[in-house]
């Protein structure tokens, strides 16, 4: 016998993805373990025949061979069917859940298909759907209702886009609408509409850090179901972020007997985690949405200890200094509106806070203002005549809620932040949409993958890095504390802990930290003192410092601990690019503005290594959802343009962690390809970084990296070679040398006699020499003297090979022939030929040319020739007869020489 257990007052969830069950294993029966919702009582009432239903008490315990549980992981929700658990008879047990996982039930032959989605039936519709069950309209109204009211209709906050999915199935599978529309948002029974308005007069709240908490506690002789309906409806009519819905009921003082005590409580806050909270008293559900049942003496006391508990998880408002940009670009009243919006571009803002002489602020100009006085023609207007002058400012301490209100009251796009007369930071309407969206990511994270909920990184920092590396770190950001400054890690090592998992040592090897240069305690040169600071402590590293950007690095070889570890401290800067492909112009500034200068939201996340917010992460551009999506997503659009070379980086991380490169982010590459403004600046420009070192340095990771065949395919499928020169293109003759002479370099290196050649080189030499301006871009990038010179004769000398070759008849005119050419320009002519002249090539490079002669200069001597120039001619003719095959041994040898070349006496 196969049950189906749904848990105590079954509600439509619960009842939906049993129903589904029984389509997967037929012949199952659906057991409710102890009632069910008033309004699942109701469907069943109509439906029930039409359902594999079994009576609890029909059930023959010692049949049971099989057991499912769904919508429940807790002992105590399946009542007296828990004993089943523990028969001989009872094979497996297996559970569908879409709660958090807790491990009360266990057994032999235990199986378990928990995801975190909005429903349980979700689950069910998902197996459904890969085996291409279908379904009746009773069980698809069923498994839909389930759906629809464990997610509110897609509206709570456990929702994700696979319950939107599963009810779209579910709705080709015949749905009947009128029958999920009467369920969906059932009437209340009398008795709990009796009971609303005794409980909207009994709610009590209080205010903690800005966000309202909000309880009730009924008290009846007898249990009331549906409270969940109820307590829905009060959620609808009462403005609060928490609520606690108290039922007392049972309770006899002559009998002595306890009452029950249940709870329901809801919370729209990301950080109160009723399911957590209500763990201790035997309850469960979701984070927003949980319940829970007990035996008590006085219920006031438990909902005290529930309120402490929801107020130890209220977190502290942010307020304007954990929101506002810094530091703050001003201009004077008398800055022209051309000269304002050149401003507007080099920072990337969207607008600009006026201030006099004294530093005062005196007015705000947004980049709608500007774009009037130019469409008008007043480009030469000072500022001030366009500028606001009535500003609306905050202080450092207003709340994010009031922020809000005075944005949307007064239609307003940014708000300075002063402080004490000055100055010192701006909050827009972008920074305020920004932790929003934040948030919400952060509370509903991607169910497809099993990335952390990521606020605080500091115990995944810990746990997951090499301990020398995470004791570096903890001694690095000790020493910046001393000095008041605030440190974080950024970038690869930031995306790297994310996609980590909790059994996995992270052994970085490429560290970047930051000093934030904006705060009062930070000087440019903060980065670079924090460097010689920790070389102190660690003076086997090898110390670099980088002044013109601010920037110092500390290397190790091979340490025992720390491995080749690179570590690369800065004080934070912003960029900007005077033309295409240059090196940017920097200068200090805040931690905000060093992330937005970086190429990919998945390497613009930090994390603050000092106090206060220890651990805390920083995304500012969405880069942690990207890491979920496995997305390379670029900041801005001129990204490409200004830096051509995060076409490559794109191409690599894309290549080396198996992520997709977003589609808008593809349109701004074949947009920077296919402009020309690269050729158009290689024009006008004699050295272009991005086009030469850098780029250099690019392709130098790629072909030289395990992975470079899929990543040189992906940069000829974006257009990336055209930044080398546009005639730059893997053909599929091209593709075929390349990968002949990877096949060639393997035996090549394989022995030690043959002179030592970098590979990633010679992949690059032979795209190079695929079109006639090769060597100009091998200039460009700066290779090395003799590849360059390798590549301008390529094709003289290839032409020559390719004459003379055939001609010759005996292996020793091929090696006397070929001898006349390094091995290196062997290799990459022989993949431009036909196969004779590939073969001929090898067995030079692999056979003919180690072939030794028979006698050496020492053998002449003891043959009785003196020294001289006659050696090398003899020994030139016993090698070239050896190899002919015309002498095979030293004997046959020393008789050719003592007979064709004479002794003088």
């Amino acid at each position: 016998m196969h049950l189906i257990l749904c848990h105590q007052t079954a509600d439509f969830d619960a009842l939906g993805a049993a129903v589904g069950l029984t389509k997967l294993h037929p012949g199952a029966k659906i057991v409710l373990t102890g009632g069910a919702h008033p309004s699942v009582r109701k469907f069943l009432a109509l439906h029930r025949d039409e359902l594999a239903l079994m009576e609890f008490r029909s059930v023959n315990p010692a049949l049971i061979r099989h057991l499912f549980i769904v919508d429940t992981q807790r002992r105590d929700r399946i009542g007296k069917a828990v004993e089943w658990l523990e028969l001989d008879n009872v094979k497996s047990v297996t559970i569908y859940d879409h709660h958090e996982e807790n491990g009360q039930i266990s057994a032999d032959n235990f199986l378990k298909y928990i995801e975190k989605v909005g429903s349980c039936s979700t689950i069910i519709c998902e197996l459904l759907q890969q085996k291409s069950i279908g379904l009746n309209s009773v069980e698809a109204t069923a498994m839909a209702l389930g759906i629809h009211v464990d997610t509110g209709s897609l509206t709570f906050e456990q929702t994700t886009p696979r319950d939107a999915l599963a009810l779209a199935w579910l709705m080709t599978q015949d749905v009947n609408i009128r029958t999920l529309g009467e369920y969906v948002e059932p009437s209340l029974a009398p008795a709990l509409r009796k009971l609303l308005p005794h409980a909207l007069k009994s709610i009590q709240s209080l205010t903690v850090n800005g966000y309202t908490i909000s309880w009730l506690l009924v008290e009846t002789p007898h249990f009331i179901p549906g409270l969940s309906n109820l307590t829905s409806r009060i959620i609808d009519l009462v403005e609060t972020d928490v609520l606690l819905f108290g039922h007392y009921y049972g309770h006899n003082v002559e009998k002595q007997k306890q009452g029950k005590l249940t709870i329901i409580g809801r919370s729209s806050l990301e950080s109160v985690n009723l399911a957590q909270i209500f763990t201790a008293f035997t309850g469960g559900g979701h984070s927003s949405a949980a319940s829970f049942t007990l035996r008590c003496p006085n219920p006031h006391d438990i909902i005290e200890q529930l309120l402490t508990q929801i107020e130890n998880q209220i977190p502290s408002p942010l307020t304007a200094r954990d929101l506002m940009a810094y530091p703050v670009r001003t201009i004077r009243p008398y800055t022209t509106i051309e000269e304002a919006q050149r401003i507007l571009l080099r920072y990337g803002h969207s607008g600009l806070v006026v201030v006099n002489k004294e530093k005062e602020l005196v007015g705000v100009i947004s980049r709608r203002d500007i774009d009037l006085a130019l469409h008008h023609g007043f480009s030469h207007a000072p500022v001030k005549g366009y500028m606001t002058k009535n500003v609306q400012v905050i202080n450092p301490e207003t709340a994010l809620s009031e922020i809000e209100e005075l944005m949307v009251k007064n239609d307003i796009g940014r708000l300075p932040v002063m402080e004490n007369g000055q100055l010192i930071g701006i909050v827009t309407r972008t920074d305020v949409l920004r932790h929003l969206h934040s948030a919400r990511l952060n509370s509903h994270p991607n169910s497809s993958n099993n990335l952390p909920l990521v606020s605080c990184l500091l115990p995944s920092l810990e746990k997951k890095l090499h301990p020398p590396i995470w004791k570096l770190l903890q001694q690095t950001a000790t020493y910046a504390q001393q000095q008041g400054w605030h440190l974080y890690l950024v970038g690869g090592g930031v995306r790297d802990l994310l996609l980590t998992d909790n059994h996995t040592t992270l052994n970085l090897q490429d560290i970047d930290l930051v000093v934030d240069g904006f705060h009062r305690a930070t000087t440019p040169e903060a980065g670079v003192k924090l460097a010689e600071a920790l070389q102190a402590i660690y003076p086997q590293s090898r110390l670099s410092i980088h002044g013109q950007f601010q920037t110092a690095a500390l290397l190790w070889h091979k340490d025992p601990q720390l491995g080749s570890l690179w570590l690369d401290i800065a004080t934070a800067r912003t960029e900007f690019y005077p033309y295409p492909a240059a090196n940017p112009e920097v200068e200090s500034s805040s931690i905000r503005q060093d992330l937005y200068r970086r190429d990919f939201t998945i390497n613009a996340l930090a994390v603050r290594l000092t106090q206060p917010h220890q651990g805390e992460l920083l995304d500012f551009f969405g880069g942690v959802e990207d890491v979920r999506s496995h997305f390379i997503r670029v900041l801005h659009p001129n990204s490409f343009i200004e830096d051509p070379t995060r076409i490559y980086r794109a191409v690599r991380f894309a290549v080396r962690l198996n992520f997709d490169i977003e589609t808008q982010t593809r349109e701004y590459i074949d947009y920077a390809v296919n402009s020309g403004v690269f050729e158009r600046v290689s024009l006008e420009k004699n050295s272009i970084p991005a086009l030469t070192t850098r780029l250099k340095a690019e392709l130098t990771y790629i072909l030289q990296a395990q992975y470079w065949q899929p990543a040189l395919k992906l940069l000829q499928e974006v257009g990336a070679l055209r930044c080398l020169h546009h005639n730059c293109q893997i053909t599929p003759n091209l593709w075929w040398q390349i990968r002949c002479l990877d096949r060639w370099l393997k035996y090549y290196h394989a022995d030690s006699y043959n002179p030592s050649v970098s590979s990633w080189l010679l992949r690059l030499e032979i795209i190079l020499s695929s079109f006639p301006e090769g060597v100009i871009v091998a200039n460009n990038l700066e290779l090395p003297k003799e590849s360059i010179q390798r590549l301008s004769h390529l094709s003289e000398n290839n032409e020559k090979i390719k004459h003379y070759l055939p001609t010759c008849q005996n292996i020793s005119e091929k090696v006397e022939f070929l001898a006349n050419y390094q091995s290196i320009t062997l290799l990459l002519i022989a993949v431009k030929n036909s196969k004779p002249i590939r073969r001929t090539i090898w067995n030079y490079l692999m056979h003919w040319s180690k072939v030794k002669s028979p006698l050496d200069g020492k053998d002449l001597q003891k043959l009785g020739y003196k020294p001289s120039k006659l050696y090398k001619e003899i020994l030139n003719k016993v090698l070239a007869l050896y190899l002919d095959g015309k002498i095979k041994s030293q004997r046959e040898a020393e008789n050719f020489v003592l007979k064709n070349y004479p002794m003088n006496n």
